[in-house]
């Protein structure tokens, strides 16, 4: 193999040298014909190829030295050329240097064009590595996408979307886009993905979320002077056991919104302003959403693809989405049929990403929730409606380690949060167990000595789950910890219709 390797080298370089021989050859070769012809004849015509031939292959540099060997050897030849024969000879010199400037014109357009081409091809790679390769549906909505870069000589733009699995069984849609294009447009772009990855795990509200990322683009503008910074962007939370979708933008279109009888809008949210302006507020907008509401997330290069404006692009797009009895990716390719652009040339404009989301419901029986007061006795009978609703959902392969969590959380909100407790499990994709208490205070993983008596419980929630976190909500706070179902026996099946979800249990 390392022999066939260096055979397969050494021809290549062969074929190299070769392809830079050639035009030094050709212009020996046209010499030779200048000093062994009639001094009458028209070689010059002959010469003047060489640049051109030159300019094919070669970059500036070379095409200007074999330009202006040319015109020097020409000049040789007025030695040769009869007294009457003078005013020829210039114009034949003439047309020489003038195909060798050609020729040296046609190499730096070529060369700028390989750059532009160059530096589109490293942007595209790197928005397509940043941009999410498999963006999957979740039990909270159906998803599907189209993402199409643009095609002018800027290059590709910022657009991005994301779908972001939160906990609660919640998701989050995204939708942004970056001012500019070319490579820093891009990798702006990715930037501003990993921080909305980073504050999403943290179960900011949208209105926060947009907050922190406001102050994100605002010192990335302060680290570079010299480069206009801005973006936009579309932050939705779905939650699909309330069913309540929560929306916030920053100077970004407003989704368009189809309820399954086919009536679509674009509601009206807060008009809040870009990213990167700062010192500015954001607010967000509720809605609650039946099962099966088809959401539309968009950049703004889509509705540049309307003669008639935003207004007719939009309409257009709630024509299609009407027909919310189509699979998704028919619906997502009916969009960008019915949006023609007025010219050739507007397509390749800017970036165009489309997300469509249709919302599902998780089944109520796949929930359970109750509510203690914060005395010694919570804990106890946390376990035993732990253990009653596992048996009912039959899970029993989970109920050990389910059980452990559950003692553990409702001991700290006991202990060191407020009343009342509140206690909610979600058999969803993976086992979800909540603990809401009335304190905003965050608990954090501590790493005990050998001797110390405490700070193990969450250390324990840790081991025993996949993963944990806090989320803060107007009244407190809520620890939530989920647990992967894989291999467990029964996880499949039905929940009993027997068993207690949304009991309230309260002294």
């Amino acid at each position: 193999m390392a022999a066939a390797s260096r055979a397969s080298g050494a021809a290549w370089d062969w074929r190299v040298n070769l392809l830079w021989i050639s035009p030094f050859a050709v212009l020996a070769g046209c010499v030779l014909v200048v000093f062994g012809s009639n001094p009458h004849s028209h070689y010059g015509l002959l010469l003047a190829v060489v640049p051109l031939l030159s300019a094919a292959v070669h970059n500036v540099g070379t095409t200007t030295v074999v330009g202006g060997a040319c015109v020097a050897f020409f000049a040789l030849t007025h030695y040769r050329v009869p007294a009457g024969g003078t005013a020829v000879w210039l114009v034949k010199l003439g047309i020489v240097a003038a195909a060798a400037l050609i020729g040296v014109l046609i190499s730096r357009a070529r060369l700028r064009e390989q750059e532009l081409t160059e530096s589109r091809a490293v942007a595209l790679t790197l928005q397509r590595g940043l941009l999410p390769h498999d963006v999957k549906s979740t039990s909270a909505v159906e998803v599907h996408h189209r993402y199409l870069p643009a095609d002018g000589d800027a290059g590709v733009g910022g657009d991005w979307f994301d779908v972001v699995p939160l906990s609660g069984a919640r998701v989050a849609l995204v939708v942004g886009d970056v001012a500019g294009h070319g490579v820093h447009a891009a990798a702006t772009m990715g930037r501003l993905r990993t921080a909305v990855h980073t504050l999403a795990d943290l179960d900011l509200a949208p209105d926060e979320l947009l907050a922190r990322l406001d102050d994100l683009v605002v010192r990335l503008a302060d680290e570079e002077a010299d480069r206009v910074i801005g973006a936009s962007c579309l932050y939705v939370v779905y939650d699909p056991i309330s069913r309540r979708c929560t929306i916030a933008r920053a100077g970004h279109p407003a989704p368009a919104v189809v309820r399954p009888g086919g009536r679509a809008d674009f509601p009206r949210l807060p008009d809040n302003p870009p990213l990167g302006l700062g010192g500015t507020g954001f607010e967000c907008a509720e809605l609650t959403l039946p099962e099966g509401t088809l959401l539309a997330l968009y950049t703004d290069g889509l509705l540049a693809l309307r003669a008639g404006g935003p207004e007719a692009a939009q309409e257009a797009m709630a024509r299609v989405l009407r027909r919310t009895d189509l699979p998704l990716a028919s619906l997502c390719d009916g969009v960008l049929a019915a949006l023609p652009s007025c010219e050739a040339e507007d397509r390749a404009r800017d970036d165009i990403a489309l997300l469509l989301a249709r919302t599902r419901v998780v089944d109520p029986r796949r929930v359970a929730c109750w509510e203690f007061p914060a005395t010694p006795e919570a804990p106890r009978r946390a376990r035993a409606l732990t253990v009653r609703q596992l048996d009912s959902w039959h899970l029993a392969d989970a109920l050990f380690p389910t059980e452990l969590v559950v003692s553990e959380l409702v001991t700290n909100a006991v202990r060191y949060g407020g009343g009342p407790v509140r206690l909610r499990l979600i058999y969803d994709h993976a086992l979800i167990c909540e603990v809401s208490d009335a304190s905003s205070t965050s608990p954090h993983l501590r790493h005990p000595r050998l001797m110390d008596e405490g700070g193990r419980g969450l250390h324990l929630v840790g081991c025993l789950t996949d993963r944990w976190g806090t989320r803060y909500g107007s009244g407190g706070k809520t620890i939530w910890a989920e647990r992967s179902l894989a291999g467990v026996t029964g996880a499949s099946r039905e929940p009993s219709s027997n068993g207690i979800s949304r009991d309230a249990v309260r002294s």
